[in-house]
């Protein structure tokens, strides 16, 4: 069995560590445990590792946000995997932040990484894994609150929660996406 995960995120270090970019944190985080590395492929950095006899391919789009489907897209073909074994991880700021929320399918909640990827599939029946971002900004200030970086008090949870949500792509690998909703979500 094969697998596409896809981490949401802005290109270059200027992005590196901003709220919008948790999708390329988190896939950082599960090739760096799995002793594997991203190389440039096309339309994406690519990555994969193994994991109780599956294979996980981990892209992260080389493009901004707004235009992720193209990627997506590209190498769901390209590897030829079924839909039903795609992931998308992203940020989320209707989720409290460090929040984690798998679901099979669901609207685009106004954000543009995934209002792309729906574009390009021509629905919405696709998994996600939702990081809670917050939502602690001002009327209006919703783009730079999602390009500004972590707070110091964010950081000290980060990676626990970054490391949770590792867990939570595995699961979906190993044991579906109905149990790990059930074992993960709300936790």
């Amino acid at each position: 069995m094969k697998y596409l995960i896809v981490g949401l995120g802005n290109p270059g270090v200027k992005y590196e560590n901003t709220r919008h970019n948790i999708g390329f944190k988190v896939l950082d985080t599960l090739a760096e445990l799995s002793n594997t590395s991203f190389k440039e492929e096309k339309h994406a950095h690519y990555a994969s590792l193994k994991h109780k006899a599956r294979t996980f391919h981990l892209i992260k789009p080389t493009s901004f946000m707004n235009l992720s489907g193209k990627a997506l897209n590209y190498w769901l073909q390209h590897l030829k995997i079924d839909l039903q074994n795609v992931l998308v991880v992203t940020d989320d700021i209707a989720l409290p932040f460090g929040t984690l929320r798998l679901r099979g399918k669901g609207s685009d909640g106004g954000h543009n990484g995934l209002k792309d990827i729906n574009y390009y599939l021509g629905h919405t029946k696709y998994a996600r894994l939702r990081f809670g971002v917050g939502d602690q900004f001002l009327k209006g200030q919703q783009a730079q609150y999602v390009l500004s970086e972590w707070t110091a008090d964010e950081q000290a949870d980060l990676q626990e929660r970054i490391e949770q949500a590792t867990k939570m792509i595995l699961s979906f690998g190993t044991i579906g996406l109905a149990h790990t909703m059930s074992n993960f979500n709300g936790k």
